[in-house]
């Protein structure tokens, strides 16, 4: 006696493969989540997720689905009496299967950690690499996800894939001559958000383009920097990779300032240094614990020229500084009786006293 073509006992071995696979799948789920919880609580903080409990809650529903697609396969496995033809059908279904649960863990696993990254990550960084960086890298992982399951598929099933991909290399190909600059800025605006030669809010001047200001904002394609006079510059992510940046707020904002100056010759030279340096050390604004130097460097034509150094707390005030120090050091030079010497040139022209004398007879004469 037989249904459907099966014996009694070989629908006893279909009823126990369908108990196996129905044990893994609900002890399986039990077992995972008691795993993954204990897991969990080891971190520190349960509210703020890090790096491990992104990673396991990534892995855990792919991980399930492994255990009830391998306990599927062996259930169907003990069943000797399938058709021996099922063979290469039910190995091609069992491989879509197992490309399935490995994609889902490397999508789950890609879509978490990018979040994680931009809502953890980012937001202790000045580069807002959330609303910039991030959702582009993840657009492109996706993209390579998809590209490579798509050709581990077709390969499994013969499907000639060499024209899919020289097409795509094709297109990449043409899209990146006809975007050239358009991926040389961002990739310049990567390297940029990686390497951080400056932030948000940093002071900067680009030597090359001769322009200086307040970083407002760091794109993919160009970066903007507000002048002093509130213009707003933007400067392509390429040509500032290639220019030489000085960054005036990294590593501190203190910024040491200096300005030569020259007194007259005779003066007394420790007396000068002194009375600059006090000048200086009395000026608001000027740092008292860094050092005040008033440096002896040359002879000068008409002055002996000092350099006086000094720092302030930020390069903001560097113009308004110059303004206070020069008038408290002409001002204290003055009252102990330095001259600060004007410029001047002393011509002596010499000529033979015959030639002279001849001259003045041949003016007689004339006239």
């Amino acid at each position: 006696m037989s249904f459907l073509g099966y014996r009694p006992e070989e629908w006893m071995d279909i009823g126990l493969s369908l108990l196996l696979v129905l044990i893994v799948a609900v002890v399986g789920r039990w077992l995972v989540n008691l795993v993954f919880l204990r897991l969990l609580k080891r971190q520190v903080d349960p509210e703020e997720p890090t790096f491990r409990s992104v990673l396991l809650d990534g892995l855990r529903v792919p991980l399930y689905w492994f255990f009830v697609v391998t306990a599927l396969d062996v259930a169907v496995g003990r069943l000797g009496f399938l058709p021996p033809e099922w063979g290469d059908e039910l190995e091609d279904l069992f491989f879509v299967f197992y490309l399935g649960v490995g994609f889902m863990a490397l999508w789950r696993l890609t879509m978490r950690l990018s979040n994680w990254y931009a809502g953890v990550i980012a937001p202790q960084t000045e580069i807002e690499l959330d609303e910039q960086l991030m959702p582009f890298i993840r657009r492109v992982a996706m993209i390579i996800l998809i590209l490579i399951g798509l050709i581990i598929l077709f390969g499994h099933f013969d499907v000639d894939v060499s024209a899919l991909i020289t097409t795509l290399g094709v297109g990449s190909l043409a899209i990146a001559l006809a975007a050239q600059a358009a991926l040389s800025d961002t990739i310049s605006g990567f390297i940029i958000m990686i390497d951080r030669p400056f932030r948000i809010g940093d002071r900067i001047e680009i030597q090359d383009l001769d322009t200086w200001g307040d970083v407002v904002d760091i794109g993919l394609r160009s970066s903007r920097i507000r002048t002093r006079d509130n213009r707003m510059v933007i400067v392509p992510n390429s040509v500032i990779s290639k220019s030489l940046i000085v960054n005036y707020t990294y590593p501190t904002t203190q910024y040491r300032i200096e300005v030569n100056i020259g007194v007259a010759y005779g003066s007394d030279i420790e007396l000068a240094r002194e009375t600059m340096v006090r000048a200086v050390r009395g000026v608001e604004g000027v740092l008292p614990d860094r050092k005040v130097e008033a440096l002896f460097l040359e002879f000068g034509a008409n002055a002996l020229i000092f350099r006086l150094r000094w720092w302030i707390e930020s390069y903001v005030d560097t113009r308004r500084m110059f303004d206070r120090v020069n008038t408290a050091v002409y001002q204290v030079l003055e009252e102990v009786g330095i001259e600060i010497p004007n410029q001047q040139v002393d011509v002596h022209h010499k000529i033979d006293a015959q030639e002279t004398a001849q001259l003045l007879k041949q003016v007689r004469a004339v006239s």
